[in-house]
């Protein structure tokens, strides 16, 4: 019995191995070649795999793809439900926080190179760009249930939390999301981007935030 516990755990590990190996050699070839020029072959090599463990772990290249975009795109998932702020300073220090988490993760090179590569392959892979898209439409909701919830507690003035959402994403980006994809804007410092949160959120509050709390 513990003989057969250690050989189902190594055989656990050893697959997990296999299968991290092999997304990150996809997913460099991916970044070198684009998606149509890499073969499977490729990536095996890169993997230091067979063709064989390759299929065990993945049944198609698309797979592949697929699974080297959820695995990136989930660092940029926030949390699900926020918790309620009870003052302004408390939800301008919530929104801040996700703004910097936000920021930071997105504008890495790895996620930039993974926008540009699902931007590419949307059309022939629809499952590409709805896994990229799943974080944004989440934090989204995230954040348009803590307006509502900050709207309840008088935090915020009268009006429709999702519009003002998109605003204070708006706010946060700016032209900064498009010149990343673009390559013509580096990766911001952390104090830039402390400022570009702090700016955001100051804006935001003072567009919406109840005078009397």
């Amino acid at each position: 019995m513990a003989r057969r516990a250690i050989s189902r755990e190594r055989g656990t590990a050893e697959d997990t191995s296999i299968r991290a190996r092999v997304l990150a050699a996809a997913f460099q070839a991916f970044m070198a070649n684009g998606y149509a020029a890499t073969s499977t072959l490729e990536i095996a090599t890169r993997a230091r795999v067979s063709k064989r463990d390759l299929y065990a772990n993945f049944g198609t290249k698309q797979a592949m793809l697929v699974a080297c975009i959820a695995s990136r795109a989930a660092r940029m998932r926030l949390a699900p439900a926020l918790a309620l702020p009870g003052s302004r300073a408390s939800l301008a220090a919530t929104l801040t926080r996700l703004g910097v988490t936000v920021v930071r993760e997105v504008c890495q090179p790895q996620v930039m190179a993974m926008y540009r590569l699902a931007i590419a392959e949307a059309e022939r892979s629809p499952e590409v760009a709805e896994t990229l898209n799943a974080p944004r439409e989440e934090n989204r909701g995230a954040l348009t249930q803590l307006f509502a919830g900050a709207q309840k507690t008088g935090l915020l003035r009268p009006g429709s939390p999702e519009r003002m959402m998109e605003q204070f994403f708006a706010l946060l980006w700016g032209d900064l999301l498009l010149s990343r994809l673009f390559g013509v804007a580096g990766v911001p410092r952390p104090a830039e981007i402390d400022r570009r949160v702090r700016d955001a959120t100051e804006t935001f509050l003072d567009l919406h935030a109840n005078p009397d709390r």
